[in-house]
């Protein structure tokens, strides 16, 4: 057991606990209070007045698919030779050996969601991870928990390049419903079928991957950045009844009220660094805090390896000096990045029950100032400038 005590615990889901106390048995937190005793043999940590947060949470990235220091080779986040690949998983290409991990879990960014780029109409399946392990199969949190696709520039470039459709955003538009089609199509079959394997279709491995978007059991996990592809990305949802979350949604403050009606959620950014394309042109770190104010659930992302994933809380950090509140821009690295991924039940918040996930920082993390002194991940402290007695 680990008794943390004496810090200003920010839960995110409720108000700062000044001088609280964190008890964490088997992983998990037991229990968070203003004074806890510490049980017989458990080690203590003396936050001593220190700020205590729960482990940050970036809702999209491609962690581990662009591997640092490298080219070709250890580049695998994009399979640029069909624009539908609904077949692909991100566990089969991400490398956690890469530094950018330690990276991150050592600046508190404890969990991820991660996965193909936008290279591709419909791109493979994302996952969230922890971001401490060596091997990805027992790094999962949730496998798999979005089907990636792509509107706007990206596709179209990739694909005219190729001299295939699609070249424009009619062609994009198009690819994807055919692909949502056939899948629907595919998955009738199967519902006719029954319990008659002899009556079932010729397995087609591209609607295979896309039935639990059907099913609604994940959403599609939509790259767009212009006002007109995020309506594009929504049309196409509508018509097929599937969910589906806005990724980048660069352009969402210009339309902020419809977002709004719609009740979908928004993951923003990379909202720093130069605007390297024409869609990025309105690119703001006003996008969350006016879309926050106006109602719609937002994350921040950094779009890792665009941004560094460690560097996901000084991009909250901008986002409250660009108008956002500091509880806000909190939510979107922490409680709404993990409900918008639907890992809320594990992490996100310092709550009773959730894997411990902890980051204990000298000073604010939204502050270049700001230092993390003792990071845990399930519990067991893995960057630690402070005593466990």
């Amino acid at each position: 057991m680990i008794l943390i005590k004496n810090g200003k615990i920010h839960t995110a889901t409720g108000p700062a606990l000044e001088n609280g106390c964190i008890l964490i048995k088997d992983g998990k937190i037991a229990e968070v209070a203003k004074d806890i005793t510490a049980p017989a043999g458990a080690k203590v940590i003396d936050a001593g007045g220190r700020n205590v947060f729960p482990g940050f949470v970036d809702a999209h990235c491609h962690l581990g698919m662009w591997e640092d220091s490298i080219g070709f080779e250890g580049d695998d986040g994009n399979e640029m030779t069909a624009p539908v690949t609904a077949n692909l998983r991100a566990i089969d290409a991400i490398n956690p050996m890469d530094v950018t991990f330690k990276e991150a879990r050592e600046a508190g960014v404890t969990s991820c969601a991660t996965g193909p780029g936008s290279a591709n109409v419909i791109g493979g399946t994302f996952v969230a991870i922890k971001t401490i392990g060596d091997r990805i199969d027992d790094m999962i949190i949730k496998d798999p928990i979005a089907m990636k696709c792509a509107f706007g520039e990206n596709p179209k470039r990739v694909y005219s390049g190729q001299k295939k459709q699609p070249s424009t955003r009619m062609g994009t538009a198009a690819v994807m419903r055919e692909a949502l089609q056939k899948a629907k199509r595919y998955l009738e079959a199967i519902e006719r079928a029954g319990d008659d394997a002899s009556k079932l279709p010729t397995l087609d491995v591209q609607s295979e991957a896309l039935l639990p978007v059907l099913r609604r059991e994940i959403p599609l996990k939509a790259h767009a950045h212009r006002a007109d592809d995020i309506f594009t990305s929504i049309r196409i949802a509508r018509e097929f009844n599937v969910d589906i979350t806005l990724e980048h949604c660069t352009e969402g403050h210009l339309i902020a009220d419809y977002l709004v009606k719609e009740g979908l959620p928004a993951v923003i950014g990379p909202s720093f660094g130069h605007r390297t394309k024409f869609e990025l042109k309105n690119k703001t770190f006003e996008t969350p805090a006016i879309l926050d104010k106006a109602g719609v659930k937002v994350a921040i992302t950094t779009d890792s390896p665009v941004v560094p994933l460690s560097s996901l809380p000084i991009m909250a950090g901008m986002a409250v000096a660009s108008g956002m509140s500091e509880e806000a821009a909190l939510r979107a690295i922490t409680i709404n990045a993990a409900e918008i991924v639907g890992i809320a039940d594990r992490v996100g918040s310092i709550e009773v029950g959730k894997d411990a996930d902890i980051a204990i920082f000298d000073g604010h993390p939204f502050e270049i100032s700001g230092k993390p002194w003792c990071v845990l991940i399930n519990g067991q402290p893995i960057k630690t400038d402070c005593c466990c007695q």
